[in-house]
């Protein structure tokens, strides 16, 4: 991925655009995401059906915003972040997670999850998950696992810039995955505390098809 340097004064500049795109989003005026509703689901290969692309804005443009930063100091305001969903031939979803301008060579969480980011963290609902657990919150592994859930974990190189890829074998509910959450720390595994990555630090809406 390119390194790209910005100035304050620039990120100032992409923040408010980004705030400003996110209201015509609301007012129904703008694209922030797109996605072709007329292309067959059983096209020759991997169709690319919503990609969202954007910079994080402070948390006080929430909800008015397309991604929010609730900790500037690991997720910067300006740093930018892309969303792809590509619906694959065989019935599956891929997701794709870009970052840049995040803290160098650090580790993040990151999951879909089933709510639109908000003021607050714990806005975007649990994990979005196609066999959901009876038991909330899920830590589980036989629920709370990259299976069953779109784990997007990522490592930031010496940029602070990273790619992630979730590939599963179903497709989302419709209205039933709203945004992209990226968490402190690596997703734990194990009975107890699966599905955890410690404390919500950024979020952006992705309306999945």
């Amino acid at each position: 991925m390119p390194r790209h340097s910005f100035t304050a004064m620039n990120k100032g500049a992409l923040v408010a655009i980004a705030g400003v795109l996110a209201v015509a989003v609301a007012a129904g005026a703008g694209v922030m995401a797109t996605a072709d509703a007329a292309e067959p689901r059983a096209a020759e290969g991997p169709v690319p059906r919503l990609v969202v692309g954007t910079v994080f804005a402070p948390v006080g443009a929430a909800p008015y915003t397309q991604a929010v930063t609730y900790d500037s100091e690991l997720v910067p305001v300006g740093g930018r972040v892309q969303v792809k969903e590509t619906l694959r031939r065989d019935g599956g979803t891929r997701i794709e997670l870009r970052v840049e301008d995040l803290v160098a060579n650090r580790v993040y969480g990151a999951h879909v999850h089933t709510k639109p980011c908000g003021k607050l963290p714990a806005d975007a609902g649990p994990h979005y998950q196609e066999r959901m657990d009876p038991t909330q919150p899920s830590v589980d592994p036989e629920y709370a696992n990259p299976d069953n859930e779109a784990w997007l974990d990522l490592t930031a190189d010496k940029h602070g810039s990273a790619r992630s890829l979730a590939t599963v074998d179903w497709r989302f509910r419709e209205r039933g995955a709203r945004s992209v959450v990226l968490h402190e720390m690596a997703t734990a595994t194990h009975d107890g505390h699966a599905g955890t990555a410690g404390a919500r630090l950024a979020c952006v809406n992705v309306p999945f098809v």
